[in-house]
């Protein structure tokens, strides 16, 4: 009964979400008050029957009703707790009824929080996040329903992919999502500016928190996709520039250039095209990403489906939307008229040529990413397209990126100088050359891949400490100290991310020019050598998890001194339901470096292959990530975009009412 509810929710918010699309719509291009008014408690409503969909869909999965198809296909009644409940998005059909459910509560928030917005740009805006709405909505109920039942249920389930049966893994998929939804936020009032003909300040300011909200739990998400694969894989690595991790990635560079925009708009009133096209686009490419992730055009691990017949209608919302948008953009883009003026040295200008860099370098992943499938769709030719590829192509626009992003955070508006700029920055740039030095001096093999990332991160933080003793003005060091307390929070998210970033060079650079592997048949009892380090496999022993049996190895790791550093047990897992093995590396953080073992399968003449990683800076990625994202949260937090609505003049609509 409570899943033929959830479908009755679903489908009574089907219609809601049609109302709202049509019924605002029509009363912005009429002027009629009322049904402009409309969009509001529709928003609400669609948001709430939504909930109550995906409420009884997570009870079918508590619950372990097992009549419910999905429930069989992804559940077991020995599955912890946990991943019962992430098991409701750890599927296709879940997953999208989670992102519908994110689309809604964006829109019911810009609903309840948007009271200061004109109301004609509040009416659009919500009737296009409806039509999003009404478009994946149509999707699950038509290709994807998540309540359909079994006429024989079996006794038990088939268990969850025993690769998602991960914290990591049971939170990453929301955060992705709500940076998914947070853009279509963008993308709807971008839609909105273009079809009302006017972009200005006002309307930067709405954007900029829905794309900061965007841009942060995306990072975080990244993050979390990224750790997982580092330590639940076992394969060792952070980054393997995977379809599906590209499909994130695209759209996190798009809105990272959409922030920086939008300030160019907020404060001068310049890039309205521009940042027009960056918020069709960071939207277009989450869509790109829904794509590959569900129509079967690419294999990976974090693929949810493989049906083309629901590709192509992912592809029909994505040309709709993106397509419908973008000619929308050609039609109306020369009325964004730029009112501010600007030197090629400047601010503004360096905004652009950020925009310009991350945008290239999010089409140079795309490119690469999709390429195998066009070398095969019109050339009858198999490629891959691997790292080697991506790092020689997308490493050159971070690293002018790094350069450059110290001078354009000190640049004035409308007009700069070189040589002005380069006096502050000189102490930054004596700390991130020492810090060079001091990395090629202390490394053993002379690669110049660790030197030159670790420059230009300590760079990025020097050039964000300079940035923020610039902004406490003159005098004597304790007033300026005094200062900094009053400072908007604004200026501590820019800065706060920025030095995120640097840290985050300075991490992959370290990884991956000074990490050591050894693959070796460890014996019991019998010690090795790795690097500094004398390691010791103990013993071998065989037990049962909740709903695993598994191959643990106890592993002592010693330093020079011979004192025991880490007792690790590294194990080989296998699910009986799915009987499938994974691999759960024992890793020792520390903060210069993680010890990382993993065990494989008992060899024939005895023993077992182990694989020792010594991973130097491996924690600076994501202790890095994590910084930019408490960047974005700080900035976020500043009262300035709380109360936006307050910055923007009330214009009241002379409406004529509906009859």
């Amino acid at each position: 009964m409570i899943a033929e509810l959830g479908h009755v929710a679903l489908v009574l918010a089907f219609g809601v979400a049609i109302v709202q699309m049509v019924v605002p719509f029509v009363g912005a291009q009429k002027g009629w008050s009322g049904w402009m008014a409309m969009a509001v408690p529709a928003a609400s409503l669609q948001f709430l029957l939504i909930a109550a969909a995906f409420a009884a869909l997570t009870y079918s999965f508590v619950t372990s009703d097992f009549s419910v198809r999905l429930v069989t296909l992804n559940s077991h009644s020995a599955k912890p707790m946990l991943y019962k409940v992430s098991g409701v998005w750890g599927n296709h059909e879940g997953s999208m009824l989670l992102w519908v459910l994110i689309v809604a509560l964006f829109g019911a928030m810009a609903s309840w929080f948007g009271s200061g917005l004109p109301p004609r740009l509040k009416a659009l805006a919500l009737s296009v996040q409806a039509a999003i709405g009404v478009a994946f909505l149509a999707f699950i109920l038509f290709t994807s329903n998540p309540f359909l039942r079994l006429a024989q249920p079996p006794f038990d389930g088939q268990a969850l992919n025993p690769l998602l049966q991960d914290p990591g893994l049971a939170f990453h998929p929301p955060f992705l999502y709500l940076g998914y939804v947070g853009l279509s936020m963008a993308f709807s009032f971008a839609v909105a500016a273009l079809i009302e003909g006017r972009v200005d300040a006002a309307w930067a300011r709405w954007v900029r928190p829905w794309t900061l909200a965007a841009w942060i739990f995306l990072t975080i998400g990244i993050a979390l996709g990224s750790w997982w694969a580092y330590y639940e894989l076992g394969w060792g690595g952070f980054w393997f520039w995977d379809p599906v991790e590209n499909a994130s990635f695209m759209p996190w560079l798009f809105a990272a250039a959409l922030l920086h925009s939008a300030i160019v708009v907020e404060k001068r009133e310049a890039l309205k095209s521009w940042t027009i096209l960056l918020a069709i686009l960071a939207f277009g490419f989450s869509l790109i990403g829904t794509f590959l992730v569900r129509s079967g055009v690419i294999t990976s691990v974090h693929a949810f489906a493989n049906d083309p017949e629901r590709g192509v209608f992912i592809l029909m919302i994505l040309g709709v939307f993106t397509g419908g948008a973008l000619t929308l953009y050609a039609f109306r883009a020369s009325t964004m008229e730029a009112k501010g003026v600007f030197g090629m040295v400047s601010r503004e200008s360096a905004l652009v040529f950020n925009n310009i860099l991350l945008a290239v370098s999010s089409i140079v992943v795309f490119i690469g990413t999709i390429w195998p499938l066009v070398a095969e769709m019109f050339f009858d030719r198999k490629l891959s397209v691997g790292a080697p590829f991506f790092e020689a192509a997308f490493t050159p626009f971070m690293v002018v990126l790094a350069i450059a992003l110290p001078f354009g955070a000190l640049m004035p508006w409308k007009r700069a100088k070189i040589g002005r700029l380069m006096r502050p920055l000189v102490p930054a740039l004596v700390l991130a050359v020492l810090v060079a030095l001091l990395a090629w001096t202390m490394q053993t093999e002379r690669t110049i891949l660790g030197p030159v990332g670790f420059l230009l991160g300590a760079w990025l933080v020097g050039g964000a400490a300079t940035d923020l003793w610039s902004r406490l003005g003159r005098g004597p060091i304790g007033g300026r100290l005094g200062r900094m307390v009053r400072l908007p929070r604004a200026d501590w998210g820019r800065v706060t991310a920025h030095a995120g970033l640097g840290v985050v060079f300075m991490g992959i650079s370290g990884l991956m020019a000074w990490q050591i592997e050894d693959i070796r048949v460890a014996q019991s009892a019998a010690p090795f050598e790795v690097a500094d380090l004398t390691v010791t496999m103990n013993e071998v022993r065989q037990e049962q998890g909740p709903n695993y049996l598994t191959t643990v190895a106890d592993i002592t790791v010693r330093g020079e001194d011979g004192n025991v550093i880490a007792l690790l047990q590294p194990e080989k897992r296998v699910y009986p339901v799915q009987a499938m093995p994974t691999t759960e590396a024992a890793i020792h953080n520390g903060f210069w470096r993680d010890i990382y073992v993993v065990i494989g399968d008992k060899q024939d003449g005895g023993g077992y292959a182990v694989r020792t990683f010594i991973k130097p800076f491996a924690n600076w990625i994501w202790a890095g990530s994590l910084i930019m994202a408490l960047g974005g949260l700080l900035s976020l937090s500043d009262r300035r975009y709380r109360v936006a609505a307050g910055a923007t003049r009330r214009t009241a609509v002379r409406g004529v009412p509906a009859e």
